[in-house]
């Protein structure tokens, strides 16, 4: 049968990465099937994803390095066609100002909101200077449902914190709760502004950790994604939970590495994110289109 370009390239462009999933795919079904040979794992790999999307924060400035990260966002859609985009706060530099969203937003993505690309945001700590974020809150473009809430595309269901200072802890928490419980989505990925681990300027988040990991594990959240720190890194399983920061959507700062750390980069990036019945694959991606980190979240049932 041949193969489709896409999977071609993706074929002659396995590495230590590539080799290394299919080894451990191979180790993993060796009990189950020994006979499972590379081929079918490789077909495995080329399958389309079901869902597609990108995510990226601390992006509102309107200066070149948001530009940058958006130009790489529309190159790899045209590439890899996806109609999601995960806006992890601090969406308005330097207070919020909902009347800059032209210069911070819509112009910068343009060429993706024209192809139908939905953004989905949650507030960052500079989105609640100005009416507390209310402006934000209310603004179409931002699809936001209130200052935290939920949704679904196939297998994947989010849910958008507002990880605040200022936040609704005694009314968000058990909604939280609630709506992971009642969920049967087979991935739940949870986005808010600050990072619960992080190697960057902010660091771990203490009471995120006492509070949020618990109902994580309780009910199998895979992935909780993050901005406030201006850098990227991706821990290895904590728990079953992966944790990315993907705040260097329009400026960097220093990051260090954690014994958690799987990879870490100062590097103007985003995120995008395939999902598949079994694993979700990661690529973070910089302004020069190349790719510097991949990783995957397995699905564990």
């Amino acid at each position: 049968m041949p193969l489709k370009r896409r999977q071609f390239v993706f074929l002659s462009g396995i590495s230590g990465f590539g080799l290394a999933f299919l080894s451990k795919i191979q180790n993993h079904s060796s009990d189950r099937n020994p006979n499972l040979n590379l081929v079918s794992q490789a077909q495995s790999l080329t399958s389309e994803p079901t869902l597609r999307f990108v995510s990226l924060a601390d992006t509102g400035t309107g200066a070149k390095g948001q530009y940058a990260v958006a130009q790489a966002m529309t190159q790899y859609h045209k590439q890899n066609a996806f109609d999601l985009a995960i806006l992890a706060g601090d969406n308005i530099y330097n207070d919020g100002e909902i009347e800059k969203i032209g210069a911070v937003f819509e112009r910068p993505y343009e060429p993706l909101l024209q192809q139908g690309v939905k953004f989905r945001a949650c507030l960052g700590n500079h989105d609640i200077r100005t009416a507390n974020g209310d402006p934000q809150v209310k603004y179409p473009g931002f699809n936001m449902q209130g200052r935290y809430y939920t949704f679904r595309r196939d297998a994947v269901q989010f849910f958008a914190l507002d990880t605040n200072n200022n936040a609704d802890w005694k009314l968000q928490l058990p909604w939280l709760e609630t709506e992971l419980s009642r969920s049967d989505a087979p991935w739940k990925v949870v986005f808010g502004h600050h990072p619960i681990y992080s190697s960057g300027h902010y660091g771990t988040n203490q009471e995120f950790i006492k509070n949020l990991t618990p109902l994580f594990q309780k009910y199998n959240v895979q992935l909780y994604i993050n901005g406030h720190d201006h850098n990227y890194e991706r821990t290895r399983a904590l728990n079953d939970i992966t944790y990315l920061t993907c705040g260097a959507g329009a400026g960097v700062r220093p990051v260090g590495r954690s014994e958690w750390t799987e990879h870490s980069a100062e590097k103007l990036s985003f995120a995008a994110y395939e999902v598949y019945g079994d694993r979700i694959e990661i690529s973070a991606i910089d302004t020069k289109n190349q790719v510097f980190d991949q990783g995957i979240v397995q699905y564990m049932g």
